[in-house]
Formats: structure tokens, sequence, C-alpha cells
């Protein structure tokens, strides 16, 4: 097989949260030219956290139980296609490949097309969902052995010998599980038989319901089957053990900030147990002119400190100052300070660390335990080219400083609010929405007043009636005030993690 053809990667995706995708199967996401996966696979979190190139091709085949989705046919061509014309292709596949999936199809098409191709595990459903539902398969008092079934065509099973089995897994159940309980019970399960229904494993969204085998069918009643797995045996007796804690379990929490900044904060929801819809409320550009900077690059030799209050400030600074043919050897002699610890995290990726980090994450802690008299000291300030606030300046000027403050970057409001985003809210979905900066608050305000049109201030007084406003801080939080109405949690500590901690101690508080 030749090289040249491309290669394709049969990758088990994960189950539930992206969090569970293999260490393989990141690696070969990030280098995939295209992308191929099935509807299960979370393709909001897929594209947010980056973890395919932005170029990379992205197609959404929809494979999943009752929906319509792209015929196998028409995938396997598009393997064969993409491969021959020389492309890394990544097929991600709900799951673990190999298991109760198409991909024998998708292997022999390939081989007949002498294609390259990988096969690449994944976290099966089958092991994880039961057991972050706190059910263990096996038990030495309860269960020695358990087996795995689909709801599809049971009139082909054993059910005598299935009977039998100590624990039973049943995958995409749906209109058959009727069928499927009745043999059991025709076959000598008991009708008190514990049974467990597990949907949306081990995502924010996940659902266990306990049962037992004569109610189980009543018990699910109208609610959709897909994606869900069933456990039916006495191990589901242990449900009761708490494998683990999420604070933000069944929180729905609406994410505001810059498009390229939302996935890390959502991560860090997701580990806490929230379901995150992100919105993107600013969108981060370079200056309308480059003319400030360049001639501050050009005499960055004149300037005693270089303070940067924000990460976008210093990726743009670099870009530029690579841009120019320059590196970090320019900036010899010059002392750093950088407002915050996030803002240092990024500093470090190229190389140098802050000389000043102040207490507190604003700047007024900035200017009052700066390390050294201000006074007569030059100051270059790369920030934001409009809107951003002057206080820095203003306080660092008072007590002496000559500071250039120079435009590195714009920030502006999205042209229209993220569809899921605006569907969430109207429908009354959303717990929390979190806010890090004035700007995230006015250009939501705004984004939802354009899509309300006339009485949106009332309109948006009852959408926002019954969710929490968090924010990482006193300016964010008068902002909010000013144009929300209300701010209901602000974070002690003005960062992503403080933020967080903050959102997780209000819902504790409230359960107690």
């Amino acid at each position: 097989m030749s090289d040249r053809r491309g290669k394709v990667y049969l990758v088990g995706a994960k189950i539930g949260s992206v969090a569970y995708l293999t260490l393989r199967g990141q690696h070969l996401l990030s280098n995939a030219q295209v992308l191929i996966y099935d509807g299960l696979v979370d393709s909001q979190l897929l594209v947010s956290l980056h973890l395919a190139p932005d170029n990379c091709m992205k197609l959404n085949v929809r494979k999943r139980g009752g929906f319509p989705s792209i015929n196998q046919n028409t995938i396997n061509q598009l393997l064969v296609t993409y491969c021959l014309q020389g492309k890394q292709i990544v097929r991600l596949k709900s799951g673990d490949p190999s298991i109760f999936a198409r991909v024998n199809s998708e292997i022999k098409v390939l081989t007949q097309a002498n294609c390259n191709y990988e096969l690449v595990p994944g976290i099966y459903s089958v092991l994880a969902a039961p057991f972050l539902a706190g059910i263990p398969l096996t038990d030495k008092n309860l269960s020695c052995c358990f087996t795995v079934l689909t709801g599809h065509q049971p009139d082909l099973l054993d059910w005598e010998v299935l009977a039998k089995i100590d624990t039973l897994v049943i995958l995409m159940p749906g209109r058959t599980l009727p069928q499927i309980v009745f043999q059991l019970q025709k076959n000598g399960r008991s009708f008190s038989e514990p049974a467990a229904i597990i949907r949306h494993g081990g995502s924010p969204q996940q659902e266990v319901g306990i049962s037992t085998l004569g109610d189980i069918v009543n018990q699910i009643s109208g609610v959709s089957l897909s994606p869900a797995v069933i456990v039916i045996g006495k191990v589901v007796g242990l449900k009761n053990m708490n494998f683990s804690y999420s604070p933000l379990a069944g929180q729905t929490v609406l994410v505001t900030r810059a498009a390229e900044q939302l996935s890390q904060f959502s991560l860090m929801l997701q580990q806490q147990g929230a379901r995150v819809i992100e919105m993107p409320a600013l969108e981060i550009i370079p200056p309308s002119s480059w003319k400030g900077l360049d001639h501050a690059i050009e005499k960055l030799s004149s300037f005693d400190w270089l303070i940067f209050a924000s990460a976008n400030g210093i990726k743009f600074f670099f870009q530029r100052l690579e841009t120019l043919g320059e590196d970090v050897r320019v900036l010899a002699g010059i002392k750093l300070a950088v407002v915050g610890e996030k803002t240092a995290y990024v500093l470090k990726k190229y190389g140098l660390k802050p000389d000043f980090i102040p207490p507190d994450f604003v700047a007024d802690s900035l200017v009052e335990n700066f390390p050294e008299s201000l006074n007569n000291k030059n100051i270059l300030v790369p920030r934001v080219e409009t809107g951003g606030r002057d206080i820095l300046s203003k306080k660092l000027k008072q007590q002496g400083a000559q500071v250039s403050e120079i435009a590195t970057y714009q920030s502006r409001c999205p042209n229209k609010i993220s569809p899921k985003a605006w569907e969430v809210l109207q429908q009354k979905k959303v717990n929390i929405i979190t806010f890090t900066s004035s700007k995230t608050v006015r250009n939501f305000y705004n984004l939802i007043y354009r899509k309300l049109g006339k009485s949106s201030q009332k309109k948006i007084s009852s959408i926002l009636d019954k969710i929490i406003i968090a924010s990482i801080g006193p300016q964010t939080s008068k902002t909010c005030y000013e144009l929300l109405g209300k701010t209901d949690i602000e974070a002690r500590e003005y960062t992503l993690e403080g933020l967080k901690k903050a959102l997780v101690e209000d819902i504790e508080n409230s359960r107690c």
C-alpha cells in the first residue's frame, strides 16, 4: 500500500464527555485533514476544544438510532475518496468501533480500494456507562459474568440461555424492550429483579433510573432511549455506591467569552458535572493599524517596564514581533509585569517569566503593590484598541510613570447570537450564565436585544428571571447590574478558577 494515498484512522470516540477520549485519539484528531464523525459525538465540544485543526474538513454523518443519517455506502465512498486523494482521515465512531458497529463494512471497502487504515479502540459504553453510574457489572457475591446484547433482532437470540446469565447489558433497546423483557420473564427471570436505565452515560446530561424487570417498560414509556444502556441483574442493587460526586451535575451553564477562549473554561465546568452551552460574545482580531505597535517595538529599549493586562495582548504582541523578524531577545533589560496567573501562564509559553504579578488580579492591586517606584518610569502597555478600561494607565500616571498605551488587538461583538444558545435561553433551559468581562456582558445584552426587537428590555428580564448571573469580578458585576439588573455570584479571586470555585460553592450551599 502506498503512503501517498493517505490513511484512514477508525477511532473509537469516547463515552459522554470528550474528557474520555483516548490520548491516541486526541493526537490523531490534532493532525486530521478530514474528520467524519457519528451523531453521538459531541460536535459542539469537538469544535470548541479545537481538537481538530481549523482547516480540517468536518462531516457529521449522523449515525444515531432513530435519527436520519447518511447511508453506510456513502460513508464508505467518502473514506475511500479522501484516502485516495492523499488525506489523513479520522473516522470518529461512538464508543469502540469494533463492537456493534459497522466497522467491518468500512474495513472491507478500504481493503478492496488498497487504502491504508488503522484501528484505534475507544472507551466502550457497555463498560463505562454502568461504572460511571455506580453499577459494577460483576461482583464476587452477586455476579460472576455478564453478557452484552443489542435490542436489534431479538428473535435471533437464545433467550433460554440468556435468562440464566447473572448480568445482562442491553444496548440500543429501542422499541424492542417490551419483547426483551417478555422473553426474560418467560424464561425464568424474576419480575422483581433490579434494572437500571442509563441515558447519556458519562456526559453532564447523564440520567440513571432504577426500576425492576416487571416495571421497566412502563417506566421508560415515552422516553427516548437513544443513547441508553440498560443493566439487568442483582448488581444494580449496588447503585448506592457513590463512585463520584459532581457538584455542578444537573446545571446547564451558558459560557460567554471570546470564541477562541471558550474551550478551557467549558472543560473546567464539565469536569464539575455541568452541561455547558457556549455563546461566543467576543471576536478578537488584529488592530485596525499596526503602526503604533510597530513604532513601539522599534524603540523597545527605551522602556523600563512592559505590562500585559490580558492574554490577548500577549498573543498579538508576540505575533507582531515575529512578523517584524524579531524575537524575545529584544526584551533584554525590560522588566515584565502581568495582571493575573492566567496571563503569566500565557507569557511563559514564550519562554518568559514575569518580574511581577500583583496579589489581586486588578489594576489597583498592580499599582499599589508595584515592586519599585513608578516615578519617571517609561512603561509600555499593549491593550485593546477601543472599549477597554483606562484605569490602569491613569493610576500609573498618578504615580509619576510615563505610560504608552498601544492598540495591539480589537475586540468586537459577533454579528449574531449562537443558534444553540438562543434556543436554550428561549426554552428557559439555562441555570447559570457566566461573564468574564464587562464587554461580554454588553455584547450579550446587545445580541439578545437585536434578536428580540421591540419591548426588548421587558423580554430580556423575563428570559433572565430565574437564571443565576455569575461574574468574574467587581467591574463585570457592575455592568451586570446596569444592563441585566442583577449579579448573583461574584468570584472572590478574579480568575476562571476563581469563578468556577464560586459557582461550585453557591450550588453546594443551595443544596444544604
